[in-house]
C-alpha cells in the first residue's frame, strides 16, 4: 500500500515523464522508419523492428504486473526503466537492421514494466472517484506525447539523425527514475514471496511462437510450411500447459479467475482489437503518405500525430463522462468513433491527400481515448490492491499482444499483397526497390513509369491492410454492445 509520506504531485510528475517516454517511443519510430530503412536497408525486416519490441513487451508485461503485486511497484518500475534506457542507447548505435532488431528486444524487455506499473501506481495513489479523472489525465499525457512524437521524429530524421529518436529517451527516463526513487513510498508485506517460474516460461514460449508465426508466415514461410505449423503447434501446447500450470499454482502469474468477470473479458478483448488498430496505423500510415502520396517525413508525421490530438481530449473527457453517464455508455461512444475512423481509412486513396488521412487519424484517436480510459478505470475499481498490478498489466498485455499481432499480421499481409501485385503485372518482384521508394533522393533516380508502378503496388497492398483495419474496427464496435453496466464505489 502507498505510504502517507509519498508526495503525490511530485510522483505523478515523474510518472507522467516516464509515460511520455514510453508513448513517444511508440510513434516517433513509425515516422522515422522510412529513413531508417533507406539508411540500413532491409525493407523485408520492416515489421520486425516493431514486432521485436512488442514481442518482448508482450511476454514481460504480465510478469512485471505480478512481480509488482509481490514485491511492490517501486523496485519493478526502477528495473524496467533502467533496462529500457540501456536498450535505447544501443538502438541509436545500431549499424544494421539486424542489430537494431536485437536492441529493440532489449528495449521491449524494459518497456514491459513502464505503462502497466505507472498505471498501477496511479491507481494506488488515488481513490475510486479521483482515479477516473487522474487516469484520464494520464491517458491524455500518452496522447499528448504521441502528438509530439511523429512531428519530432520527422524533424529529427530530416535535420539531425535518426539515432536521436532513441537517445531522447535517456534524460526523460533518468528524471522519472529520480522522482519515483525519492518521493514514492509504499508498505509491502515482507514475507517470503513465491514466483511462478514455470508458468512464466510457458507463457514466454507460447506467445513468442505465435508472434513469430505472424511475422514470418505468408512472406518468408508458407502458411502450411513445417516452420509455421511447428510454431503453431508449440503455441497451442504452450498455452495448454500454461493454463494447466496456472490452475494448480498457489501463486499464478495470471490469476485465471480474472477471466470469469464479464467486464474484464469485454474490456480486454476490445483492448486487444484496438491495439491492432493503433499499431496498424502507426506502422503503415507514414509509409502510405511518403511512398504513395510522395509527401515528406514531416507531412507523414502530421497525419499520424492527429490520431493523438483526439486521444488526449477524449481521454480527459472520458474521465468525467464515466462519473456522469457510466462506463457502458462512454465505452460505446468510443466504439462508434473507432468504427467511423477505420471506415475512413478503408476509403483512403492517394487522391484524398494527407489532410483526409489526418482527419481519419483524429477520429480513431477519439475512439482510443474514450475506450482506453474507461477500460482501465473500470478494471482497477473492480479489484483489490493485491491484484491491481496483475489486472492492470493483463489489460496492458492485451493491448501489447494486439499491437504485436496486428503489426506482424498486417506487415505480412502487406508483403504478400505487394508480391501478388508485381506477379499480376508480370514484373520480377526483386526488381522494384521499395527501400528507394521511401527515400526522397532516390525517388529522383527512378524512371517515371517504374515509380508509378511501385506506388500503385504499394497503394494496392496498403488498401488491403486498411480493409483489415476496418474489419477490426467493426468487430470492436460490436463487442462493446455487450459491455456491462458498472458503478463507481464511493470511498
Amino acid at each position: 500500500m502507498v505510504d502517507k509520506q509519498t508526495k503525490r504531485p511530485l510522483v505523478l510528475i515523474a510518472l507522467v515523464l516516464s509515460m511520455f517516454m514510453a508513448a513517444i517511443e511508440g510513434t516517433i519510430i513509425a515516422t522515422a522508419m522510412p529513413n531508417i530503412v533507406s539508411d540500413l536497408g532491409g525493407f523485408s525486416l520492416y515489421s520486425w523492428v516493431f514486432s521485436s519490441f512488442l514481442l518482448m513487451q508482450a511476454v514481460t508485461t504480465m510478469v512485471y504486473g505480478k512481480l509488482a503485486d509481490l514485491f511492490g511497484r517501486k523496485p519493478i518500475f526502477v528495473i524496467g526503466v533502467g533496462i529500457f534506457l540501456i536498450g535505447s542507447l544501443l538502438c541509436g548505435l545500431a549499424h544494421t537492421m539486424t542489430a537494431l532488431i536485437i536492441f529493440r528486444l532489449i528495449q521491449g524487455l524494459g518497456a514491459g514494466a513502464i505503462q502497466p506499473i505507472v498505471t498501477t501506481m496511479v491507481g494506488d495513489m488515488y481513490n475510486a472517484e479521483e482515479r477516473a479523472k487522474v487516469q484520464g489525465y494520464l491517458a491524455s499525457v500518452w496522447g499528448i506525447s504521441s502528438v509530439v512524437g511523429p512531428l519530432l521524429g520527422g524533424f529529427i530524421v530530416q535535420f539531425i539523425h535518426w539515432a536521436w529518436i532513441f537517445w531522447i529517451n535517456i534524460p526523460l527516463g533518468l528524471i522519472g527514475l529520480a522522482g519515483v526513487m525519492i518521493f514514492f513510498h509504499e508498505d509491502v508485506n515482507k514475507e517470503k514471496k513465491k514466483v511462478d517460474y514455470l508458468g512464466t516460461s510457458l507463457f514466454f514460449i507460447a506467445i513468442s511462437s505465435l508472434v513469430i508465426v505472424f511475422v514470418q508466415a505468408g512472406t518468408n514461410w508458407a502458411w502450411m510450411s513445417l516452420e509455421t505449423l511447428g510454431l503453431l503447434g508449440l503455441f497451442i501446447i504452450g498455452i495448454v500447459l500454461f493454463i494447466w500450470q496456472e490452475r494448480k499454482s498457489t501463486a499464478p502469474m495470471m490469476p485465471l479467475h480474472l477471466w470469469k468477470n464479464k467486464l474484464m473479458v469485454i474490456a480486454n478483448v476490445a483492448t486487444l482489437l484496438s491495439g491492432m488498430i493503433v499499431l496498424g496505423l502507426s506502422s503503415f500510415l507514414p509509409t502510405f503518405v511518403q511512398g504513395v502520396m510522395g509527401e515528406s517525413a514531416i507531412v507523414a508525421g502530421f497525419t499520424l500525430s492527429t490520431l493523438s490530438v483526439g486521444w488526449p481530449i477524449s481521454a480527459t473527457i472520458a474521465g468525467h463522462l464515466v462519473l456522469r453517464i457510466g462506463f457502458k455508455q462512454t465505452a460505446f461512444i468510443g466504439g462508434i468513433a473507432l468504427f467511423i475512423g477505420t471506415l475512413l481509412f478503408f476509403l483512403l486513396d492517394a487522391d484524398k491527400g494527407p489532410i483526409y488521412a489526418g482527419v481519419s487519424s483524429l477520429v480513431v484517436g477519439v475512439g482510443m481515448g474514450l475506450t482506453s480510459t474507461t477500460f482501465i478505470v473500470a478494471i482497477q475499481n473492480s479489484v483489490s490492491w493485491q491484484e491491481r498490478g496483475a489486472a492492470t498489466s493483463l489489460n496492458m498485455f492485451m493491448r501489447v499482444i494486439g499491437s504485436a499481432v496486428g503489426a506482424s499480421l498486417l506487415g505480412g499481409l502487406l508483403n504478400l499483397r505487394l508480391q501478388h501485385f508485381y506477379q499480376q503485372q508480370a514484373v520480377d518482384v526483386d526488381m522494384p526497390n521499395t527501400d528507394a521508394l521511401l527515400n526522397q533522393d532516390l525517388q529522383d533516380t527512378i524512371s517515371s513509369d517504374t515509380l508509378t508502378l511501385m506506388q500503385d503496388g504499394l497503394s494496392y497492398a496498403l488498401h488491403t491492410v486498411y480493409l483489415g483495419l476496418f474489419l477490426i474496427g467493426t468487430l470492436t464496435f460490436i463487442i462493446l454492445w455487450f459491455f456491462p453496466k458498472v458503478s463507481i464505489p464511493k470511498q
